[in-house]
């Protein structure tokens, strides 16, 4: 367990795809942080039984659809007033060469990411006009930088959010919002698929030598979310460690 070294008591954090991984390690930074935290995710029992284990609040809903993302935003400000940081980190996997991938490994993998960025983002940023301050923090990843064989859907989607986050930076700066993004390399249920041999491989590729824990990213999320980082905005920030040198 990581020492917590930020104070979010009081506010009120949305985290999504947060059933496991990084975005269960993000919602149990900001609960002992002292934030309300909502968690969500497309599969309602993982996601309501990681947040009874952190006492935090799981709902289930699909961030593709405009409908259930209001949902949600309208919930969470009904039960606290307000929303302070927003963490947009669902995302799928639908994995294959260029020309073997189909139309709905594509679209399913857009939607996701990019999609469900943009309507959660969309949703909350009138809380936070209002409120006159407010953190947006975007998970990308070196994929979308770099590109990965069998990956173009997650890459473009990737790159995407690259995109959406430097460009909601300058829409929302003046109006004391803030919109960063990490590009994360944490040892997480897809990297614990990887036979032994491979990950070796890997790990020896990251000048680290080897792959995070997911609550080293729930650091750095909840760094960009802090009054200490009030003056950073439109940052895709590495948390790779050294992979993207």
């Amino acid at each position: 367990m990581r020492n917590v070294t930020f104070d979010f008591t009081g506010r009120t954090v949305i985290v999504t795809g947060a059933a496991r991984g990084v975005g269960r390690a993000v919602g149990k930074y900001f609960r002992d942080a002292g934030a309300s935290v909502y968690l969500v995710d497309v599969e309602a029992e993982p996601v309501r039984r990681t947040a009874a284990e952190i006492d935090a609040v799981g709902l289930a809903a699909d961030v593709s659809s405009t409908a259930e993302v209001a949902a949600v935003v309208e919930r969470v400000v009904a039960e606290t007033g307000r929303i302070d940081v927003l963490v947009n980190n669902a995302g799928i996997l639908r994995d294959g060469v260029v020309w073997k991938l189909t139309d709905e490994d594509y679209e399913s993998v857009m939607a996701v990411h990019a999609g469900g960025t943009f309507r959660f983002t969309r949703a909350v940023v009138p809380h936070l006009r209002r409120q006159g301050v407010g953190r947006i923090v975007n998970v990308t990843s070196y994929t979308g930088l770099r590109g990965n064989p069998g990956q173009s859907n997650y890459a473009m989607a990737k790159a995407g959010i690259i995109g959406f986050t430097k460009t909601t930076a300058k829409e929302l700066a003046r109006f004391g919002i803030t919109v960063n993004a990490i590009s994360p390399n944490a040892h997480t249920r897809m990297i614990s698929s990887i036979p032994a041999e491979k990950l070796a491989e890997l790990s020896a590729g990251i000048p680290m030598g080897r792959f995070a824990d997911a609550s080293e990213m729930a650091a750095a999320v909840a760094f960009l979310a802090s009054d200490e980082a009030a003056y950073i905005t439109g940052v895709v920030l590495p948390v790779d460690g050294g992979l993207s040198l």
